[in-house]
């Protein structure tokens, strides 16, 4: 699970790269789900899931204050 505050401390780039290798998971396992109706974890579809919120969370958070301190808010 990943942290609030772990994803605060990462720029722009590497919160964009984990967005794109958690989407990356997601889809994987509801391709094996749809194909084998079955997951060894499924609870980690959900984690997976929550995680990559947070991490889309952080990444308006931190557009939103570049654009603050941009002054184009």
């Amino acid at each position: 699970m990943l942290k609030p505050e772990d994803l605060k401390k990462q720029n722009l780039d590497e919160l964009k790269a984990v967005y794109q290798d958690l989407s990356k998971e997601i889809y994987e396992m509801k391709t094996e789900f749809s194909i084998s109706r079955k997951l060894e974890k499924p609870h980690l579809l959900r984690e997976k899931k929550k995680d990559r919120a947070r991490v889309l969370t952080a990444l308006n958070q931190k557009s939103r204050s570049q654009d603050k301190s941009q002054g184009k808010a």
